[in-house]
């Protein structure tokens, strides 16, 4: 069972750099698309939300094709930098990343969009700069439905299994996260090893959607 700690403590860093990831891009964008209005702005939210509904394995296909040696984005970086993503833990973020970000983006956008613009409009009007508007007025309005939105996402990271085997595949202590190690342990018959991870797995994501339930916008606390 010792070496069972291994894939937890990957897994746990690929979901912290995920969840960290979609934090900056998740709550940008998701301010963005909540704020601007423009022709094909609902397209965009399909879009960006198919992450969410593509099959794992399909959104990994892609990004071998985007990010391998021989892909536009994998190729540059090799042929530049001397780069190489496939078979990373590197990569494993990557698609934790994609595969979590409409959570982060949906539960961002909607939080912005539960935010009155008036307040923003008075804080513009008192002389406070686009930037101050967002760090002393928006995102202290909606940080509540972004957090909720970013343990889900860190949930679903720790989950992630289709994709991560495509782009990272499964080599122990290095790419071999507990949704892999979990299938590796069961293809082989070790049985105690794949029902320990899975509780290890149980556990983490069961207190995450506690915590995110806690966190949801509108929440009225029950009498003590």
């Amino acid at each position: 069972m010792q070496g069972a700690w291994v894939p937890l403590l990957l897994t746990l860093k690929v979901a912290g750099w995920s969840t960290a990831l979609n934090l900056l891009f998740g709550v940008g964008v998701g301010f963005g698309v909540a704020r601007c209005r423009f022709p094909g702005r609902e397209l965009l939210d399909a879009m960006l939300t198919l992450p969410m509904v593509m099959p794992p394995t399909v959104l990994g296909y892609y990004l071998l094709v985007l990010i391998g040696s021989q892909g536009p984005l994998g190729g540059w970086l090799k042929q530049q930098f001397g780069i190489n993503l496939i078979f990373t833990w590197q990569a494993a973020v990557i698609a934790a990343t994609i595969v979590a970000f409409p959570l982060v983006y949906k539960a961002a956008r909607a939080a912005f969009e539960t935010v009155e613009p008036q307040l923003e409009q008075a804080a513009r009007v008192l002389g406070i700069g686009e930037t101050g508007v967002f760090f002393r007025v928006s995102l202290p309005l909606a940080w509540r439905g972004i957090l909720a939105g970013l343990l889900l996402a860190f949930a679903r990271a720790t989950g992630e299994f289709g994709a991560t085997l495509m782009v990272a595949g499964s080599i122990a202590g290095k790419t071999q996260t507990l949704s892999i190690a979990v299938y590796e342990a069961v293809q082989a018959g070790q049985d105690d090893t794949a029902n320990f991870l899975v509780l290890l797995t149980s556990v983490t994501c069961i207190a995450v959607l506690l915590a995110a339930g806690w966190l949801v916008p509108g929440r009225v606390p029950r009498p003590t």
